[in-house]
Formats: C-alpha cells, sequence, structure tokens
C-alpha cells in the first residue's frame, strides 16, 4: 500500500524541529559554551557534555539540481545528513564527533566549495534575483556578488576583520538586498524613456500612476492616444513605474549606474540599528567583472580593517572617526551629492542655528 502523503501546510514555516541533528534535538535550550576552532567551523558544548560541530561552507544563491544534489550527497555521506541553509545563502552541516569535521572540510573544498564565513570575517554576499526572477532589475546582482568574491575570496575564508562584515547588492534602487555594512545598488540617473505608441496597449494607467512613489506620473495624451507623462522635476528614477508599463524603459546602458553605500546594521549588540548612507555615486555598470565597483569596495575594507578597533562594525568605525575622515582615509570624493536636502530629511540634519562641520 502506497504510503499516505501529508498535506501541505500552508499556514507559515515547517516546523523546524523535525530537521534537526539529534544532539541538538536533546540538547535544545540546554549549551553551556561555544567556540571557534578554526574559520568555518563552530563547536557548541552542552550542559550533558555533548557535543555540536558546524561546519559552514558558501553556495551561490541561485543553485541549480546538480549543485544542490552534490551538497546534499556531501551532507548524507560526512554530515549525519543533517544540514541548514543561511540567510546569506550559506550550508551548514551538523556533526557530533570531532573526528567527522576534517573529512566534511576536505569533501567540500574537493567539490569546489570553500568553507570559512564565521566571526569577524567577511560574510557570503546576499543579493537580489537579478534578471532571473525580477521584474525591474537595472542590473544582474549576481553577476556582481560573483566578480566581487572571487576577488574578497580570502577575507571569506580568514578572520582578518576587525568584525563582522556584511555586504549585499540589490538590481534596482528599490534595495531588496537590505541594510548592509557595504551596499552595491543600481543608480538609475535619467527618467523613463516612454514609447507613446504602446503604452495604451499594453498598461493600465490607474495602476502605473498609483505606483509611483513620488506622485511624478500622470495621464495624457500624445497623438490622440491616450498615453502617461514624467514630471522630471519629481521623478526619483526609482524605476517603480516599469514593471505594470514595460514600455516606460528606465534601464540604459550610460545612464544606469552603481552606488555604493556603508554603515548599515539590523544589530543592537553594541550599537543601536543605523541606516546606511551614500559614499559613492556614478560608478559604471560595467558587466562581466564589474572591476570599477570592485576596486572601491577594496579600498572601503581595506581601509576599515587598518583603521578600526577590534570588535568594531563598521558603522561603529565611521561614528568614531567622523564622516569627513572616513572621506579622506578612504581616498572617496565627497560631492554636492552626497549632501542630504530632500524634502524630508529635517530629522537628519542639523536643526539648531549653529553650523557644524
Amino acid at each position: 500500500m502506497a504510503k499516505q502523503m501529508r498535506m501541505p501546510i500552508e499556514s507559515g514555516c515547517p516546523d523546524g524541529f523535525q530537521y534537526m541533528h539529534p544532539v541538538m534535538l536533546k540538547n535544545f535550550g540546554q549549551w553551556e559554551w561555544h567556540d571557534h576552532p578554526r574559520p568555518g567551523v563552530l563547536r557548541h558544548a552542552a550542559k550533558s557534555g555533548d557535543e555540536i560541530w558546524t561546519v559552514k561552507a558558501g553556495t551561490q544563491r541561485i543553485l541549480d539540481v546538480y549543485t544542490l544534489r552534490t551538497l546534499c550527497d556531501i551532507g548524507d555521506r560526512y554530515a549525519d545528513g543533517h544540514v541548514r541553509f543561511t540567510i546569506r545563502s550559506n550550508i551548514e552541516y551538523f556533526v557530533d564527533d570531532r573526528a567527522k569535521v576534517q573529512p566534511l572540510i576536505q569533501a567540500l573544498e574537493k567539490a569546489g566549495f570553500v568553507v570559512g564565513g564565521t566571526k569577524n570575517s567577511l560574510a557570503m554576499i546576499s543579493h537580489t534575483q537579478g534578471w532571473l526572477h525580477c521584474d525591474i532589475p537595472g542590473t544582474d546582482a549576481s553577476g556582481v556578488v560573483k566578480a566581487m568574491m572571487d576577488e574578497l575570496i580570502d577575507e571569506f575564508k580568514n578572520c582578518d576583520m576587525p568584525n563582522r562584515v556584511h555586504m549585499t547588492t540589490s538590481c534596482c534602487q528599490i534595495n531588496c538586498g537590505g541594510q548592509g555594512d557595504i551596499a552595491i545598488n543600481i543608480q538609475h540617473t535619467k527618467p523613463p524613456k516612454i514609447n507613446h505608441d504602446l503604452v495604451s496597449n499594453v498598461c493600465e494607467r490607474p495602476s502605473v500612476v498609483a505606483r509611483c512613489p513620488v506622485a511624478a506620473i500622470r495621464p495624457a495624451v500624445v497623438n490622440g492616444k491616450p498615453t502617461l507623462e514624467v514630471d522630471e522635476k519629481k521623478c526619483i528614477c526609482c524605476g517603480a513605474c516599469y514593471p505594470p508599463c514595460p514600455p516606460m524603459q528606465i534601464n540604459d546602458p550610460e545612464h544606469t549606474k552603481l552606488a555604493i553605500w556603508v554603515g548599515g546594521n539590523h544589530s543592537n549588540a553594541r550599537s543601536k540599528p543605523t541606516f546606511q548612507k551614500l559614499v559613492a555615486a556614478g560608478i559604471p555598470n560595467n558587466p562581466p567583472r564589474w572591476p570599477e565597483a570592485t576596486a572601491i569596495v577594496k579600498q572601503i575594507l581595506r581601509t576599515y580593517k587598518e583603521d578600526a578597533k577590534d570588535w568594531e562594525r563598521m558603522n561603529d568605525w565611521i561614528d568614531r572617526i567622523g564622516w569627513p575622515r572616513f572621506f579622506e582615509r578612504t581616498g572617496l570624493p565627497f560631492t554636492k551629492y552626497h549632501i542630504d536636502h530632500w524634502r524630508g530629511s529635517r530629522k537628519s540634519l542639523n536643526s539648531s542655528t549653529h553650523i557644524r562641520l
């Protein structure tokens, strides 16, 4: 008789306990201490005397079936069959015996995966889907990740940074990649070009008008056809109008650039969470290797490594030395585009009558 499959549960995430290693289940909530034997490896010890070893390896976010099966085969053979993926697309294997750690690491490295990403290292770069799934991309975020990690992989394999460094990339200005110590985002510098002959055939104009976050789009008539127009004084070049209306093309090989932001931090372990801030704009969106953006990121990381104190996150380091000194030490130019002067910036500008530099 065929096994009766359970009905799918669509009320949220599945119960994670069913996937845990037996040692983790047995000692849940009873861990006494942990340490970091080497980059990419963590050891947790429970009050009962049991130990669990975690081995972390970096993977690409968008996994093909062959790679996924390879990772699972390694887990079945070397890691008791228990794995999990982190939010930054790393895979973690769990074993209950120190003797199993080195064969697992050797199997991963032989298959081409890099072990690391723990403690004060550069974490694997999180990113949005880019051209594969997204309907609004200005670049291939996963391509930027590949190009940069090829040159920064030693920082993932070793623990040489003052503290953890999270990096993100986003394929549009909506920034699905989220906050990061360093973020590489797309930057459209011109409003969309509108093909008025197609708008009435393709677009639901009210939906496009409603989608604009700054009310810069309004209905219009061009050559006797209903269409849309953009108030370029209001437009912030975000590209949100393109998905519901492809005739409003904003992506452009000349006017679509990259921008680099720093200082974002979700954590409140040592200081309050912070928003990331723009430090470099107008960087060429130059596939397939993005050398200009990579050079700037490497310069920021090099300066942070040399100048920050132990366990100082990037935002804490910048707060200590100040933004003028950050630009001096990294060698990045400070321009008028770094000054926050938009209408909603009252809370971030000095509100007193005194000018402070």
